[in-house]
């Protein structure tokens, strides 16, 4: 599978290509070589532990910090032409940054002022649906609330990339889940903007909660690709396979990427091992993708 491949999607053309992507800190390498292609209107999840580059790629492709390598975001180089790029993406972190003491009548008057882009009516109809009042200062808002009201900013502003670092970190399953939905109902599926298709990166520890919507999936660590591939290809190349005692030397020999114990079975992961032959030893199925998550980063620490 080439970590570079091209995702279809839209009129073809990329949202973001890069290619030998490198950025060091130190003498630490937080993106090493790293290349990949983003077509248009596909929701990517960049996946991976701590430390394993995520971040550092986010913001090289938001153009906050420089590179080597070659990046084009929208068509643009985002360090050099971050003004430009600013006007078609959008960005939430895991910590919304509001001043405390701003209002949030005061918050969407400061958007609606600095970008051109913004639909004020779009914004107040949100936030006219949730428990935020126009008067509360930021300081008066839960975690969740805060997190509404950036969302609320971010999706009235028509942007074609919405890049999300941890966006639901530290709120509660019900804030999580109203977030994606928003997120997919009132963002992704806009009928009042359909001349560019929308492009999501989200990144998150929750992996279970996101992977339904997920059009695309890229495991990163230590600063490399490990896995690139839109998720409807996932049951082509990987298999979990359910084995009792028995028949497990002969699964072994098939040399699984990954195995582990649960409830009394193996479970193992294999890459491009035929499904039939496995289905012959036990119960086969697609992989969720935090448990091929695990696979993959247990093969790439043996290699």
């Amino acid at each position: 599978m080439n970590p570079a491949h091209e995702i279809e999607g839209g009129d073809g053309s990329a949202v973001i290509t890069a290619r030998d992507l490198v950025k060091t800190y130190g003498a630490t390498r937080a993106l090493d070589r790293v290349s990949l292609r983003i077509g248009p209107g596909r929701i990517v999840g960049l996946i991976g532990p701590n430390g394993a580059g995520k971040t550092t790629a986010l913001k090289s492709i938001l153009g906050l910090v420089p590179y080597e390598g070659e990046l084009r975001v929208l068509g643009l180089n985002p360090y050099t032409e971050r003004a430009r790029l600013m006007q078609e993406v959008c960005f939430i972190a895991d910590v919304a940054v509001m001043p405390r003491w701003l209002k949030v009548s005061d918050a969407i008057d400061f958007v609606a002022g600095v970008h051109p882009r913004f639909n004020r009516k779009r914004a107040e109809d949100f936030l006219a649906r949730t428990e935020i009042h126009r008067n509360s200062r930021v300081k008066q808002l839960s975690k969740g609330m805060v997190t509404q009201l950036h969302l609320a900013l971010v999706m009235a502003i028509d942007a074609r990339l919405l890049v999300l670092d941890e966006p639901t970190l530290g709120l509660d399953i019900l804030y999580r889940k109203r977030f994606y939905d928003t997120l997919l109902n009132e963002y992704f599926v806009n009928e009042e903007s359909t001349e560019q298709p929308r492009t999501i990166i989200v990144t998150t520890h929750q992996v279970e909660e996101i992977e339904h919507i997920l059009t695309d999936v890229i495991f990163i660590a230590h600063g490399r690709i490990v896995l690139d591939l839109a998720t409807e290809k996932l049951a082509d190349h990987f298999t979990q396979l359910a084995v009792s005692g028995d028949r497990l030397a002969e699964a072994r020999a098939l040399k699984p990427i990954h195995e582990h114990e649960s409830i009394g079975r193996h479970l193992l992961y294999f890459e491009d091992v035929d499904r039939k032959r496995l289905a012959a030893l036990g119960e086969v199925r697609t992989p969720g993708l935090a448990d091929l998550f695990v696979a993959k980063l247990s093969r790439e620490a043996m290699a």
